[in-house]
């Protein structure tokens, strides 16, 4: 139901009746849609630590487990906007938890900067996964009517009131291009400020 449309449209109710039974069954065991949308989100988080060994320094272990995730959740792009939306308290977010928190204990962080840390790798991470998600849902026409939409914004734009776009208008890419070198870049910066705050 997720894959066909989203966490919005997506109700108890209907799911309930996919499955021929009716919404109170489902409500003995999930309080509420959201509840029963982080477990959906943690069996996500579960799926990409299956077969995870740690593996490197601090900076390949992080760099691993955020590639397993943006795998994972790209595999089920609309849950990953779940994730980012309403996190999850379930195993494998503790999994995910853990591994990132030892991670960062090995590098030689003190103690007081690795709940930090960890806090700025998550956001960056689900905001990363769920921007990419969200494009990789989009239809085929979408993305066509959006390429044309930027191909006129920048191509076309008038040098006199956007000098700098107009100058650099065949080099600028657009939102959906290379994201996952992006992707790995951003981290990889990420990574690499933390370094220097390693006494």
């Amino acid at each position: 139901m997720l894959r066909t449309g989203d966490a919005e449209s997506f109700s108890v109710r209907r799911l309930a009746a996919a499955l021929g039974t009716d919404s109170s069954s489902l409500y003995r065991h999930f309080r509420n849609k959201t509840e029963l949308l982080r477990a959906v989100a943690d069996r996500i988080l579960l799926a990409a630590m299956d077969g995870y060994r740690p593996e490197g320094d601090w900076k390949q272990r992080v760099a691993a487990l955020a590639l397993r995730l943006r795998e994972a959740f790209g595999e089920q792009p609309q849950l990953a906007a779940v994730w980012g939306r309403y996190g999850s308290g379930g195993t494998g977010s503790r999994l995910v938890m853990e591994e990132l928190l030892q991670a960062l204990r090995t590098s030689g962080l003190p103690d007081e900067e690795v709940p930090v840390r960890y806090h700025r790798i998550v956001i960056l991470l689900a905001a990363l996964i769920s921007s990419e998600a969200g494009f990789s849902t989009i239809s085929p026409e979408e993305y066509e009517q959006g390429m044309e939409q930027f191909r006129v914004a920048v191509l076309g734009a008038d040098p006199e009131r956007f000098p700098a776009l107009a100058h650099f208008a065949r080099d600028v890419r657009p939102l959906g291009a290379d994201r996952g070198a992006a992707f790995e870049d951003i981290l990889t910066a990420q990574l690499a400020y933390m370094d220097v705050l390693i006494p």
